[in-house]
Formats: structure tokens, C-alpha cells, sequence
């Protein structure tokens, strides 16, 4: 899309991938890793590739809940959205802090910038009507019961572990940030958009946007993004070696390349690439 000449790639970094393990939880602990990932995404850097990072943050946005929840009885608590608003702003932070360290030596470093980035959702998405999407800590019966009754929330009991609350994952169906994110390309900036989905906003009658209390699956709004930016490539890291089907059954099967075609207005011929 770019007048640049360069290749553009998106890159889907997950919220779980900043966890190394269930003692490195802290926010020194997750910058480490995200340093870690800025090496590779430099190499990208160094190639030759604009570069638009997306991520998770399914962990970061829990952490939130559960601190919001422990402090309900002193302080107001936060919405949904709102938490997706804050953990965009303190991972892109991250991200443009290690990427500035890690190029910092550079005859000529690119800037990095992140915008908070919205997606419209259709207000009438199936998924309102069925919330399947797990936020938020364990809860015994009797708080369980207080949330329903008096915040309306839906909740569910989880394996046994206790009750958890879920929410609405509606599909993505516009990233209204899209124009600042290509102005910033343009100008040969990295990107730091898209976090954990995109804050989900419906339109009301008016036309005007409100806040919803959903999470938008952070791949389908990174896919998204790629197709309205024409990226040339898509990476989405996992914490396995390969995609599969059937994941954890027995008939699992490893993809080392899956078929795919670039979006465009006249045919174009398939292609592959390689399954990260």
C-alpha cells in the first residue's frame, strides 16, 4: 500500500508469550520478554520490512480485573474496554522502548508509535447472545451470585475450579484507527496497532460509538488489518513449533505450509507459505 517500495509485514505478537512462566509474571518480567522479541523484530527491521506490530493481551487485561476487583471496596472499578485501552498503551510502550534500545545504534533508526487502536463490532453479533469468552479470575458461588444480580454479568462454572465470567468475542469488522495507521507507514514508522484485537466499539442509533464489554480474538483483527493493509507477509507466533488441526487430539496434524491467496481485485494465483 506504501510508496516506500518496501515489503510490508504484520506481525502477531501473543499476550501469553510475554509470560515466560507462572513466576515471571511482573512487569520487569514481561519486558524481558519483550525485549526478546524486538531482536527479531529488528532483523525484520534490518531486511528491509515496514513493520506493524500487533498483540495479545489476555493475561495483561486479567491482571487488571483481578487488581480492580481486590480494590472495588476503596476505588471504582474498570471497565473492559478501558482495560483493553490501558494494556495497548503499556505493551506498545514496551515495544517502542526496546525497539528504540535495540536500534539505537543505528546510522538510521526508524521511530516507533502506537495508536490505540478501536474496531467496530456489529452490536448485534451472535456472541452477545451467547458470552463464551472467560475474563477475569475465579470466583466462588456466593460472588458469582452478587456479580449476576447486580452487575449483570454472565458467568460460567469452570471445570470445577470455581465461576468465571464471559463475555461476547463478536467479529472484527472495522479498524477505525486504519488511516492514522497508514499515514504513520507511510512516513516509514513502525506500528504498534491492533493490541489484544482492538478495543471493541458498536455504534448506537446515532451513529455515535460506545464502549463494549467483549474481547475481539486478536487474530482475526491482526488478519483483519493485513488484508485492508495488502500486507506481503502475515506472521502470528505461537508457543508450538507448528500450527495444527485438531490440536490435542489424537489426530493432530502438523501444517509446514498452508495455502493462501493475497487479497485483490483482479485473480491471482495461490501461493504458500510456511507455518509459523
Amino acid at each position: 500500500m506504501a510508496t516506500t517500495g518496501k515489503k510490508l509485514a504484520i506481525l502477531a505478537v501473543g499476550g501469553n508469550s510475554l509470560i515466560i512462566d507462572a513466576k515471571k509474571k511482573s512487569v520487569q518480567d514481561q519486558y524481558a520478554a519483550v525485549v526478546e522479541t524486538c531482536k527479531h523484530i529488528a532483523g525484520m527491521i534490518q531486511k528491509g520490512y515496514r513493520v506493524v506490530v500487533t498483540h495479545g493481551n489476555g493475561p495483561q487485561v486479567g491482571f487488571i480485573l483481578r487488581r480492580s476487583e481486590i480494590a472495588k471496596s476503596e476505588l471504582h472499578e474498570v471497565p473492559l474496554d478501558s482495560c483493553g485501552a490501558d494494556t495497548q498503551g503499556a505493551i506498545g510502550y514496551q515495544v517502542q522502548r526496546a525497539l528504540y534500545n535495540e536500534m539505537r545504534s543505528w546510522p538510521k533508526r526508524p521511530e516507533v508509535a502506537t495508536v490505540v487502536t478501536q474496531v467496530l463490532v456489529d452490536r448485534n453479533d451472535p456472541s452477545y447472545k451467547k458470552p463464551s469468552k472467560p475474563i477475569g479470575s475465579f470466583m466462588g458461588a456466593d460472588e458469582a451470585k452478587l456479580h449476576r444480580e447486580k452487575d449483570s454479568w454472565d458467568i460460567v462454572e469452570d471445570a470445577g475450579r470455581g465461576f468465571r465470567r464471559v463475555v461476547a468475542s463478536p467479529r472484527p469488522k472495522k479498524i477505525l484507527e486504519l488511516p492514522a495507521i497508514k499515514c504513520l507507514l507511510e512516513q516509514d514508522i513502525v506500528v504498534v496497532a491492533v493490541g489484544g484485537g482492538g478495543i471493541p466499539v458498536i455504534e448506537d442509533e446515532h451513529g455515535n460509538l460506545l464502549g463494549s464489554e467483549a474481547v475481539i480474538d486478536k487474530d482475526l483483527a491482526t488478519s483483519l488489518l493485513a488484508r485492508d493493509l495488502r500486507a506481503d507477509l502475515l506472521i502470528i507466533s505461537t508457543a508450538v513449533e507448528k500450527v495444527y488441526l485438531n490440536y490435542g487430539k489424537p489426530d493432530q496434524k502438523p501444517l509446514a505450509r498452508i495455502p493462501w491467496r493475497r487479497p485483490s481485485s483482479t485473480s491471482r494465483r495461490g501461493t504458500s507459505r510456511r507455518a509459523a
